[in-house]
């Protein structure tokens, strides 16, 4: 598919995540924001490091280390309510925007999940990432992988996909 192909795929369609603005989005260092309803019923949005598989959003978080001092509270609600929106965006104008919905994956792991490693080095550099990796892998270092397998996507980059509201 051409690159003038993806740019007038319709948004929610897959093939969107083909496209060089998302493609550069799943691998920046930006931090993915992930909404999803709480135990309480009111609506959440977290800032994490995510690490982009080719086929799913991973975002792994602590659930026993000797650092954390107690798992992170978001795991029981994704557990409760799996379907979630993920937006990983640009600050700078004019914005890009990839937004992905689907439904989560829990999956916990003892030590530490090798896509939390993988997106230690992304957001850290190589050097910095191995010596906070070091001091987090210790004995009851527990995660869960977070996973998101996406089931939509919508692309904005207001220069060859704009919001559909603004198309001519």
């Amino acid at each position: 598919m051409s690159t003038d192909d993806i740019s007038t795929l319709p948004q929610g369609d897959l093939r969107l995540l083909d496209h060089e603005v998302a493609r550069r989005l799943l691998a920046s260092a930006i931090p993915a924001r992930l909404a999803y309803v709480a135990a309480d019923g009111t609506p959440r949005v977290v800032p994490t490091w995510f690490r982009w598989t080719g086929t799913e959003v991973v975002m792994p978080t602590f659930v026993t280390a000797p650092h954390v001092r107690r798992a992170a509270q978001r795991l029981a609600a994704l557990r409760a309510r799996p379907d979630v929106a993920v937006s990983i965006d640009t600050e700078a104008f004019p914005s890009e925007t990839l937004s992905i919905r689907g439904r989560v994956e829990i999956t916990e792991v003892d030590g530490v999940d090798p896509d939390f490693a993988d997106a230690a080095r992304q957001y850290m550099g190589e050097e910095a990432a191995a010596d906070y990796l070091a001091g987090v892998d210790s004995p009851g270092t527990r995660m869960a992988r977070i996973a998101v397998r996406p089931a939509w996507v919508g692309l904005v980059d207001f220069a060859t996909r704009m919001p559909q509201i603004m198309a001519p």
